[in-house]
């Protein structure tokens, strides 16, 4: 399907005096409901996004997003091209005004040679002195300069949108690199739990070598056991500490050590058990980078007009004022005043195969990006499909995986009463320890799973840029230590603590 301006045949007065297509936002498909619309822990009423991260009702967390949205360092590039977008507005804005303004003077002191031609008709020696301006406008007739403004606005708007969508990513990666962190805390945990079992079983079976009751094949499996699940702690360590590492970067610090920011173990986030999720057309204005793709076709539509401008003539008003005397007592005399004024126009007649081509070339890159914003509505939308299942999914699977690790642990506590009694061999002790840690540690990872697909859940739905608006935006946490912090993030409305940041022009 093409794409044209909604005004692209109308009549140039009626179009506001501007030549090309006034801008017509292009139709996208989304689906009228979720396909897991029926699933109890789905609410399809209003989402309360804006600050999603509070349904975790961990305050450490909090804090970690409000320093991350004060210090992050791509924010503040974001922030930073705004503050580019808006200077390259008003730049767009000027040319309405006119656009050659020149100031001029200069002082000659002449002497000719008596011996020239002209040697005896001047006075020896003499001098000029000149002083004035110059004025060029060129006269917006065909809109071309209004149309570049259109253009501008909606860049700037874009610009807008881009800083909110570095900040949902933000926000979720805060999230998702604190959840990897206690999720490996609690495989950590789970893995310590295990290795004292593992022990006391180990400690039974040499008694029991060393009484002659078994052989030392039973010594052996049980410290076989023992040194693999040792061995299991260094990998989840090693983890750990690298989504700490990430979680600094994120929270625009070198990496160090969070203990102290992190206070402990606090178990891995909880979701709750039913997400309002709204209706899918709703992405449409919730999702950021929806939003801006759409700017960037409204942006592109204006430049057809710009390019459309071209193939008319261009009216210009040259004026030139100064003053011109001998001597510098004279210069603002009346009778030194000069000027001159008149209109111009130019007009590539010439290149007109040139400049339609160009305006083929602007409608071939509003067409691809109309097309590209209906390709971004319908990856949000897949996006958030493929959340929710996943979401759902694994709050079925730790459902299970809960009761396999209850299981697991009754099964160890028997066969531990049965092995000290003599009733079975240390075979039975060795497999069912190994399946409890498994399971346990299968049933961290899916409870942290839970987490991670609630959280990419949330920014599939667009939710978190609005802590720039400062109505949810909890409290930063204190430094971590002696080094100095970055500064504040320039951000586009006023943060929730004091820092420098540029306003952001009103949302439509």
């Amino acid at each position: 399907m093409l794409f044209t301006g909604c005004t692209g045949t109308r009549e140039y007065i009626a179009n506001g005096f501007k030549v090309g297509p006034n801008y017509c936002k292009p139709a996208a498909s989304v689906a009228d409901h979720w396909i897991d619309v029926d699933e109890p822990a789905l609410n399809v009423g209003p989402v309360d996004d804006a600050a999603w991260w509070r349904t975790f009702n961990d305050p450490i967390l909090d804090q970690l997003v409000a320093t991350a949205y004060r210090q992050n360092l791509s924010l503040r590039v974001a922030g930073l091209r705004i503050i580019e977008a808006r200077a390259q507005r008003a730049i767009a804005a000027g040319n309405l005004f006119p656009q050659g303004q020149q100031a001029f003077g200069d002082y000659t002191r002449t002497e000719v040679s008596q011996n020239s031609r002209i040697g005896g008709i001047f006075a020896q020696p003499y001098s000029t002195w000149n002083l004035g301006a110059s004025l060029a406008w060129e006269l917006d007739f065909w809109g071309r300069f209004r149309r570049a403004i259109e253009a501008a606005d909606a860049n700037l708007d874009a610009s807008v949108e881009n800083y909110d969508d570095v900040l949902v990513l933000l926000v979720a990666d805060v999230a998702r690199n604190y959840t990897d962190v206690r999720i490996a805390e609690q495989r950590l945990a789970y893995a310590q739990q295990n290795i004292e079992i593992q022990q006391g079983s180990l400690h039974l079976a040499e008694e029991r070598f060393r009484n002659g009751v078994v052989t030392r094949l039973d010594v052996t499996q049980g410290l076989s056991n023992l040194a693999q699940t040792e061995a299991s702690i260094r990998p989840l360590e090693s983890s750990r500490r690298q989504a700490v590492n990430r979680l600094c970067i994120l929270l625009g610090m070198p990496p160090q050590d969070l203990d102290q920011m992190l206070n402990g173990q606090r178990g891995i986030p909880s979701a709750p058990p039913q997400v309002a999720v709204g209706i899918p057309a709703e992405l449409l204005r919730r999702r950021p980078d929806v939003r801006r793709a759409e700017r960037e076709v409204a942006a592109q539509s204006a430049m057809i007009g710009v390019a459309t401008s071209e193939l008319y003539p261009h009216f210009t008003i040259n004026g030139t004022m100064y003053f011109d005397a001998m001597s510098f007592e004279d210069l603002f005399d009346a009778n030194s005043f000069a000027g001159t004024i008149g209109p111009a126009f130019r007009w590539d007649i010439l290149n007109y195969g040139r400049l339609a081509n160009n305006i083929h070339v602007q409608e071939s890159r509003f067409q691809q990006l109309a097309v590209q914003y209906q390709n971004v509505v319908l990856q949000a939308n897949a996006e958030a499909e493929n959340a929710i299942v996943s979401f759902l999914k694994s709050q079925q699977q730790v459902r299970s995986l809960a009761q396999s690790a209850d299981a697991a642990r009754e099964s160890v506590e028997l066969v531990s009463s049965q092995y000290r009694e003599g009733r079975v061999d240390f075979n039975r002790v060795f497999n069912v320890q190994q399946f409890l840690t498994q399971q346990e540690d299968q049933l961290a990872i899916a409870e942290g799973s839970v987490a991670q697909n609630l959280i990419q859940l949330y920014r599939a739905l667009g939710g978190g840029w609005q802590i720039r608006l400062g109505n949810n935006a909890p409290q930063p946490l204190p430094a971590a230590g002696p080094q100095e912090a970055p500064a504040p993030a320039p951000a586009p409305a006023p943060p929730p603590a004091p820092a420098p940041q540029p306003p952001l022009p009103p949302r439509a």
